[in-house]
């Protein structure tokens, strides 16, 4: 069994200090993974500050890990020595339901494995990639192509996964016009896969701070959602509206930006809101969900990303500075994700 440097949440109001973990021996179909960089994702924060509910103390977070295959079992098939690769946000799942089939490990009706705080098939609770390696059975391990650097890839686990998953599915694409609710985490991302997917994109956000980072990741127009008049000058006008934020949303006033047949995909841990069903009724609307993605559908959007060019924005950060950088989450203070230096777990 490896012990290996991590950095641990030990209580809700606790700030995340340097422990040392156990990775689990390498079973026949394990690879262990060095990690290089790992993505800080709000859900991080969520969980190890207990927003969600009563957790498992200690926790290692993190679920959007890149970095290199140092060791693999002897029936390892998908991955070998040196390949790079990457973690996101499912660890196991059963394989075996019709969902599993599917590619939507996501919904796994026997319950997936987050890559933290979950108990794993062995019996064991799940540790993630703030840490120096991990175990992973190979069929949850991701390949990253050579033309994604594993920095500005990290995120894209579940920020990519994320927001390309929905836009696939409701075919953003020439032709289509596609807004984006919201320009941060995720949303960033968003902008950049929609546009080079070939759709129209329009960004929204309550002010117009972000405007010139939008129109340079890719949006072709921005308009801010406290102006009073946008959703008059809107009406009826996108094929596919991403929603990426975790903020209360007037379904009704982004429903009615929505074009006959139009779709308002709802991504992220979103609070819950009032719907009018005649707002959907009209124009044959639809509201979806839209939870991660599943492992095909990952991958096929991490060689969409390499050939495309499109990677996160990132800001890397030292071991040291996590608990700042959680603070910096919450303040709005980051543009557009952090990322983690692993190296820098001594």
């Amino acid at each position: 069994m490896l012990t290996v440097n991590a950095y641990a949440a030990t209580a809700p109001t606790e700030p995340l200090t340097p422990t040392r973990i156990a990775r689990r021996d390498l079973g026949p179909h394990d690879v262990l993974i060095e990690v290089k960089y790992c993505g800080i994702c709000h859900t991080d924060i969520h969980w190890v500050r207990g927003d969600w509910g009563a957790k498992d103390y200690p926790v290692v977070p993190g679920h959007e890990m890149t970095g290199i295959v140092t060791e693999a079992g002897g029936e390892v098939t998908r991955h070998l020595v040196g390949d790079r690769v990457g973690v996101g946000c499912l660890a196991n799942s059963c394989r075996t339901c019709a969902n599993c089939r599917k590619g939507y490990e996501q919904y796994c009706l026997e319950g997936n494995v987050l890559t933290y705080g979950s108990v794993d098939r062995d019996g064991t609770l799940t540790q993630g990639g703030y840490s120096t390696h991990i175990v992973v059975t190979e069929d949850f391990v991701l390949k990253i192509p050579d033309g994604l650097a594993l920095d500005v890839a990290a995120p894209l686990l579940c920020a990519g996964a994320t927001t390309f998953s929905p836009l696939e599915r409701w075919g953003a694409g020439p032709g289509k016009k596609v807004a984006v609710i919201g320009v941060g985490g995720l949303g960033h991302v968003a902008v950049k896969i929609a546009h080079a997917m070939g759709a129209e994109v329009t960004a929204l956000s309550r002010g117009m701070g972000k405007k010139d980072d939008a129109l340079r990741l890719g949006a072709d127009h921005y308009h801010a959602t406290a102006d009073p008049d946008t959703f008059a000058r809107l009406a009826g006008e996108f094929d596919l509206i991403l929603n990426t934020v975790s903020a209360p949303l007037d379904v009704d006033a982004f429903l009615s930006t929505l074009a006959i047949d139009g779709t308002l995909a709802v991504v992220g841990a979103t609070p819950e809101y009032s719907l009018h069903r005649a707002n959907l009724v009209r124009n044959q609307r639809a509201l979806s969900g839209s939870l991660i993605a599943g492992l095909p559908g990952t991958q096929r959007m991490l060689d969409f990303c390499a050939a495309h060019g499109v990677g996160a924005e990132i800001e890397t950060i030292d071991a040291e500075q996590i608990n700042e950088a959680y603070d910096r989450v919450l303040a709005s203070d980051v543009r557009y994700r952090f990322v983690l230096d692993n190296a820098t777990l001594v």
